[in-house]
């Protein structure tokens, strides 16, 4: 359920021929709620925004203007409270995991492969709440001297974000398979310790100048030449509560400020830009430019990264296994679950000035009156971009001829019947468990060609379209947390960022859009109430196909089948070739859109590279009683290899929708010429056509298990990216 109240004023006042103002308020407050897909508890959201700002112009002369303004943003957001219970049972807190740090909690989410995970009980999702408040300051000024047009100016902002952040508060037990949850045999149980839970008051400021001339050279070209300077500050905490791991392998973090070094002090941003009539006669026209933007090291990209990091916020994880003195079994954690805590840091690598180029080509052409053509190139390349992980505290890895492939225990000296034989080994920092990590080695690539053709309105009728046929290529499309697509993988191979280049999350192919609008023309011949029936009809409509976007192929998350011993428990199968591979999708197939058959459990090369470095004993295939002896890998499986199927090389079903309006105009002459009582019926997607979103990322992107087993639910459809049919009425009133 949702309900929204919206309110916005303007005011706007001239004092004189040289003074001016101006000024707005705008206020938004929308409660939503909804169940879980349970129907166990309630979800609420709240989102509150208030905006205010208020301008004043100066006229010092025909050529020389200046505006100052001032405003304030606030908003403030409760996000995902799960505070009633629908079902009583998701009350119960004899339903918990228990244990020392959860004790008097409700019961924990349920991760298992190929099972729509369990929400848990009531406070047990992840809840995340903030206020942030932006003070901003403006001066621009406007000066005209015989070809050129100058402006100039400077700004100011002040951020303050204030957010707590709490992360599985009940804990989350990981199942392998459906199996292991009848058995009561879970692989992993995590959760965020609450009582340490405190909140974060971050803190933050903005400068930016700039210079732009707009020079024209010549009575047909016209060149732009700008500078713009911005920097921001390191953030900051009110309290002190900052922590960062310096590097990945330190034992202790580095509390307090700086967080990081500030890479923003010399951001110089150029850009060129001109226009061009080259034939002089107003119908042809040519546009290009290229600039430097700079992307600085905001608040958002930093909120879970300071609200959970260690020693200000602790986070448990316990894997299953020899190493563990209790039995690890549903509903029961065992006492010494804290005696080893996994602290969640953070590790924001050194970061370097992070920018984007970008540039563009362009040349229109009027072809008749009401008709011009358009052709342009417009592309971009991103330099040091944020690479966020979730998990950066691995096992590394060995490059070998065949890929990389994760060390293991080789160790047969423990308890019966292999001891530590085939276990995964220590990761990188053994003092932290789980290290969120943000990295500035990341790079984008974007190019497109776009077209379009247009007819303005004349005789009634008005039609555009466009096609833009693009590619954005990255290592990572996530810059921050929550700004990931539904579409992407958790964490990515940051120790090498050749693996992860691929498809940007949001790349669309090609997309064609047509739009167009045909006023009936009225009936001359008729009057009276025929004529008002008959007349003032508006037709109207928008079609638009286009690409689906990509996604991963994955396998044995929950189960860690590579041994790379973190958070992060799944890997990449091998992609095969061979006949009827060339393509991976199966279009048109909702419950197998995935080629299954064109995927497989990593294998080695040969059988010596198979003795020399694949795991015999892998944990995701050790037997649930530890007195049996494990079933063995065999030739040519090599769970601990990685995959040779890259990050997002399948790619999604298309979107094909139609949308149609029809309006009525009503004029009434007697209160004025123009005032006009609309009525409006717009359907959204008339033809009813169902466009499906990729497969859910992993239940439905995971080909095989952690025993290299197919999972048989890959490649399931089973979201759509559109609604059905809906019919929406307004009346439209227009003086």
């Amino acid at each position: 359920m949702v309900n929204e109240n919206f309110l916005t004023t303007r005011v706007d006042h001239k004092f004189s021929d040289h003074d001016s103002l101006f000024g707005t308020y705008m206020f938004d407050k929308t409660p939503y709620s909804a169940p879980d897909g349970l129907n166990n508890v309630l979800f609420t959201t709240l989102t509150s925004r208030q905006l205010v700002s208020v301008e004043e112009t100066h006229m010092f002369s025909p050529r020389f203007a200046n505006s100052i303004r001032i405003g304030g943003n606030h908003e403030g957001v409760n996000n995902n409270e799960s505070l009633k219970a629908i079902n009583p049972d998701a009350a119960r807190t004899d339903l918990g995991a228990g244990g020392t740090a959860f004790a008097g909690r409700a019961a924990a989410q349920v991760f298992m492969e190929g099972v729509t995970p369990f929400t848990g009980g009531v406070g047990g999702s992840p809840t995340y709440f903030y206020h942030w408040n932006s003070i901003q300051a403006y001066d621009d000024a406007f000066f005209t001297k015989g070809t050129h047009s100058l402006k100039f100016g400077v700004t100011a902002e002040r951020m303050l974000l204030n957010v707590l952040a709490d992360t599985d508060p009940n804990g989350i037990w990981h199942f392998g398979t459906l199996q292991d949850f009848l058995t009561n045999n879970p692989t992993k149980f995590q959760g965020g310790i609450a009582s340490t839970l405190s909140p974060r008051n971050l803190r933050q400021t903005l400068f930016g100048a700039y210079l732009q001339d707009d020079w024209r050279w010549r009575p047909n070209l016209t060149l732009n030449l700008g500078l713009r300077y911005e920097m921001s500050t390191v953030l900051s905490e009110t309290s002190g509560k900052l922590a960062n791991l310096a590097n990945l392998p330190d034992a202790n973090p580095h509390l307090g400020t700086p967080f990081y070094n500030n890479p923003t002090l010399k951001n110089f941003e150029p850009r060129v830009g001109f226009a061009w009539d080259p034939l002089t006669n107003g119908r042809t026209a040519v546009r290009g430019g290229v600039g430097m933007f700079d992307v600085l090291p905001l608040p958002y990209q930093f909120i879970l990264l300071t609200t959970q990091a260690a020693p200000f916020f602790s986070y448990t994880a316990i894997n299953a296994g020899p190493n563990l003195p209790t039995p690890l079994t549903f509903f029961t954690v065992p006492p010494e679950d804290i005696s080893d805590n996994t602290l969640r840091s953070t590790y924001v690598q050194h970061p370097k000035r992070d920018y984007v180029v970008q540039w563009n080509l362009n040349v229109q052409q009027q072809l008749t009156p009401s008709l011009a053509a358009m052709v342009a190139y417009v592309g971009s390349r991103g330099i040091h971009q944020p690479f966020r992980v979730d998990e950066a505290n691995m096992v590394l890895p060995t490059k070998t001829s065949a890929g990389y492939v994760w060390p293991f225990d080789r160790d047969p000296s423990g308890p019966p019947p292999n001891g530590n034989l085939g276990a995964p080994l220590d990761p990188l920092n053994t003092n932290f468990g789980s290290v969120r990590a943000m990295f500035y080695n990341g790079h984008s690539y974007y190019n497109a060609l776009e077209t379009q053709v247009a007819k303005r309105m004349s005789h009634g009728f008005q039609l555009q379209g466009t096609f833009t046929w693009a590619k954005s290529m990255d290592t990572s499309s996530a810059t921050g947390a929550g700004d990931s697509f539904g579409n992407s993988i958790s964490s990515l191979d940051w120790f090498d960022l050749k693996l992860s280049r691929g498809l940007s999350d949001f790349n669309v192919g090609r997309t064609f859009v047509l739009n167009g609008t045909w006023e009936v023309p009225s009936p001359k011949s008729l009057s009276g109430p025929a004529r008002w029936a008959l007349g003032g009809w508006e037709l109207g409509v928008i079609f638009t196909a286009s690409d689906g976007i990509p996604f991963s192929p994955t396998w044995g998350t929950g189960s860690d089948p590579a041994n790379t011993n973190s958070s992060d428990d799944w890997a990449f199968p091998d992609r095969l070739g061979g006949p009827g591979c060339k393509t991976l999708t199966n279009p048109g197939n909702v419950t197998n859109y995935i080629k299954t058959q064109c995927f497989a459990v990593p294998s080695a090369p040969d059988l010596a590279f198979w003795n020399a470095n694949c795991n015999p004993f892998p944990p995701s295939i050790q037997p649930s009683d530890p007195t049996l002896p494990p079933v063995p890998a065999v030739f040519p499986q090599c769970f601990n290899l990685r995959g040779n199927a890259g990050r997002n090389i399948l790619i999604g079903p298309g979107l094909t929708n139609l949308d149609f309006s029809i309006f009525k105009n009503n004029y009434i002459r007697s209160i004025s010429e123009r005032f006009n009582v609309q009525f409006r019926a717009e359907i959204f997607n008339i033809l009813n056509h169902a466009n499906f979103a990729p497969p859910v990322t992993p239940d439905n992107t995971d080909i095989f298990d952690g025993t290299g087993s197919p999972t048989g639910v890959a490649g399931l459809l089973s979201r759509t990216t559109t609604t059905a049919r809906e019919i929406q009425f307004a009346v439209k009133v227009i003086f």
